[in-house]
């Protein structure tokens, strides 16, 4: 009897024991409501594009052609703190000297050269705007450079070449180019050579970007911003290093020694004001800030180097960007203001800036896509097919998964190790016969297929290690 009465003190010092609930707990997406296992499902590509016919369809979060619309600096600082660092990012570190050193040599303004340095430092830590300034820091870069380059002063100036370039001219092609395309000249001419010179050099930039942006791989626009901008700035540094006159001076001064001070000269140009009565050219030529900048010719390097990036891009249109190669050739000797080995110069930067950007970094296109939006993964460089791609001995080598971390930056213009931290999350990827190397993911949360060979991938063993590879 007292054992019952104490029974329910028992029962109130016992722990309370909690029902079991069911393992069911409310779906984060429609996709954990189908009771098809995994290994029975149909390939992760055809359902992409079942869902991109869909009205209700929404972005994936592995969409490589995705924008960022946020200001949140933050996000920016968090992904500097736990990114990987290479030794390309030592580009960076570059590009800030060449900043420091073109705001140093102008004319002192402590409080706006504090504000430039600034809003710069806002417009790369806002993702927003990142996206898109980091990308083309280096030609903004270039442009600062070329215009405060008039402020160095003259004691700290290299010799002015005046007879270099001529008898290099004459010993290469036995005659100055230059000179003789110009000796006869036409109000149609000079139409001509202004279209390519004076317009075509100053748009184009930025109409092939926008046209690579639109219309080519993701990621190929900043990968041309940064060899535009690194191949000019090197260009602007040739020119100060290595002073010489452009044939303009030799018409007018023969071969007289040059010192800093003298004017400029718009050469051909001046006949362009004269025939449409304008001052486009003759004041801005005059007051240039590099009158003595003939070697490299940046005309002939900015035009070769955006058609060898357009061609990659549209190889359906390869003749009518060498068209335009040479017609602005033409142009900068028929207006006087290069030799051809000037333009042999240009040529070389562009062709050595446009090598390294394509065997490392440049999307590869493909041909059936007809815009940005309809690339589901990108290849970045030139790499060799393995030996069973090559020969059809098998499928390929297929890429790992890494499980991941943080939100892609923008911070590096490529490397294996930069290029992999900018991949956050659990992605996939591989490779087959038509599109060998490393793939970009579509959906990086999905099951883990390889779409392309329909083969169930492995996760990767503990120590090993992979390489994704994300455009913007």
């Amino acid at each position: 009897m007292e054992a019952v009465q104490e029974f329910p003190a028992m029962l109130g010092q016992a722990p309370a024991m909690k029902p079991k609930l069911l393992p069911l707990r409310w779906p984060n997406t429609l996709a954990q409501l189908n009771p098809i296992p995994h290994k029975y499902r149909s390939a992760r590509k055809l359902r992409l594009h079942l869902r991109g016919n869909s009205k209700s369809h929404q972005e994936h979060p592995g969409d490589i052609t995705k924008l960022q619309t946020s200001f949140d600096v933050k996000r920016s600082l968090r992904a500097l703190r736990t990114r990987r660092w290479s030794l390309w990012d030592l580009q960076h570190v570059v590009t800030l000297g060449y900043i420091l050193f073109s705001l140093a040599i102008l004319p002192s303004a402590p409080l706006i050269k504090l504000g430039v340095l600034l809003v710069l430092g806002l417009l790369l830590l806002m993702p927003v705007t990142q996206q898109f300034f980091l990308p083309s820091l280096p030609i903004w870069t270039y442009l600062l450079y070329f215009f405060s380059s008039r402020f160095i002063a003259p004691e700290y100036r290299p010799h002015i070449w005046v007879k270099v370039l001529p008898a290099l001219e004459n010993v290469l092609y036995g005659a100055n180019l230059s000179n003789i395309l110009s000796a006869h000249t036409h109000a149609i001419l000079d139409v001509l050579a202004w279209l390519p010179y004076g317009i075509g050099h100053f748009a184009l930039p930025a109409i092939c970007s926008a046209f690579m942006f639109l219309f080519a791989a993701p990621g190929t626009t900043p990968v041309f911003a940064r060899a535009f901008g690194y191949m000019s700035m090197l260009g602007v540094t040739i020119q100060l290093i290595f002073p010489c006159t452009p044939p303009w001076y030799e018409k007018l001064h023969g071969l007289e020694p040059a010192h800093y001070g003298m004017e400029g000269s718009p050469a051909g140009l001046r006949r362009v004001d004269e025939l449409f009565g304008v001052d486009m050219y003759t004041t801005s030529f005059t007051t240039a800030p590099l009158p003595f900048g003939a070697f490299p010719s940046l005309h002939a390097a900015d035009a070769i180097l955006e058609a060898l990036f357009m061609q990659y891009c549209f190889p359906r249109f390869r003749p009518y960007f060498i068209m335009y190669g040479v017609w602005i050739s033409w142009s900068t000797m028929y207006l006087n203001h290069h030799y051809a080995i000037d333009l042999v110069g240009g040529g070389i930067f562009a062709a050595v800036a446009y090598y390294i950007a394509r065997t490392k970094f440049l999307p590869r296109p493909q041909l059936d896509k007809t815009t940005r939006w309809e690339y589901e993964y990108v290849e970045l460089g030139d790499r060799p097919r393995p030996l069973d791609e090559e020969y059809g001995l098998g499928r390929g080598l297929l890429s790992t998964r890494r499980p991941g971390s943080s939100d892609s930056d923008e911070w590096t213009l490529g490397s294996s190790s930069s290029l992999d931290s900018m991949s956050r999350g659990d992605t996939l990827c591989g490779s087959s016969s038509s599109t060998p190397g490393l793939l970009s993911p579509t959906t990086p949360t999905d099951d883990h297929y390889d779409v392309w060979s329909k083969v169930r991938l492995a996760p990767p063993h503990d120590g090993e290690s992979s390489e994704v590879f994300v455009a913007r």
